[in-house]
């Protein structure tokens, strides 16, 4: 028997690892770099040469976001109006995802009309957010944008994210909450004016719509004649998009401007 095996053989009799053994006869290359070496590894994420960011920025990408977002940020009800495709309902699920994580708010309200686009499916199976949840689908992919879909779900089932129906919302107080009202367009006046003032202390809600994409009979909706009475008033910001604030394919901006 050689050397080194009689090394080996006594090193796994008095059950004794030999870090020489792993270095020299296997193929596995050590975790750290050779300029780690002299102070041994570490895992703080100064002695990697790689960048890591997890968490997206939010960022403006038009003069119009920019003015959404300062509004969000000075005022306590924002009304954001706008073609499709300027960011509307994700600024606004982004801002209130980042109230939610700084601890400024207790949790978030989702809000949306049930109204099919033209086309009726009938009746849907499940329970109330099962029922929901093919219309609040685009609320769903903002959340899960800023979050994991893991989180939200997390986040539901402990009630920091609410499902509302507008149907519902009558009756109610939301203090401590960030309030998005999606689709307005298809909330009549009515509906709009309780939506409105379910408004509570240390509460924040924007409400985002575009007027010229209501699935309502004409002149139901009531987002365009709230929008002009509250836009008088200091303490509630209305902000209009346009189609240089749109976001999406290049094409999109173009057939706003034509349809």
């Amino acid at each position: 028997m050689t050397k080194r095996a009689a090394m080996k053989r006594q090193s796994r009799e008095s059950g004794i690892l030999d870090s020489r053994e792993f270095i020299e006869e296997s193929k596995v290359r050590r975790l750290h770099g050779p300029h780690n070496e002299r102070s041994g590894w570490s895992p703080h994420p100064s002695n990697d040469d790689r960048e890591q960011g997890y968490l997206k920025t939010l960022k403006p990408k038009s003069e119009g976001q920019i003015e959404l977002m300062a509004a969000i940020d000075a005022h306590n009800l924002v009304m954001a109006l706008g073609p499709a495709g300027t960011g509307k309902t994700y600024l606004a699920v982004a801002k209130a995802v980042e109230a939610l994580e700084a601890g400024k708010v207790g949790r978030i309200v989702l809000s949306r009309p049930a109204v099919e686009a033209g086309e009726s499916i009938g009746f849907l199976p499940g329970d109330m957010e099962d029922k929901l949840a093919p219309y609040l689908r685009p609320l769903y992919d903002a959340l899960s944008d800023r979050l994991s879909m893991k989180r939200v779900k997390a986040l539901m089932a402990e009630g920091l994210i609410e499902i509302a129906p507008i149907g519902y919302m009558r009756g109610r107080t939301l203090n401590n909450a960030f309030i998005v009202v999606d689709e307005a367009q298809n909330c009549t006046y009515v509906q709009l004016k309780m939506l409105l003032t379910r408004l509570g202390w240390h509460s924040t809600m924007v409400v985002t719509g575009d007027p010229q994409q209501s699935d309502l009979l004409p002149g139901i909706s009531g987002l365009s004649d709230i929008s002009a009475r509250l836009e008088a008033i200091d303490n509630i910001a209305v902000v209009r998009l346009a189609e240089r604030d749109i976001v999406r394919h290049p094409l999109v901006a173009s057939m706003i401007g034509v349809l």
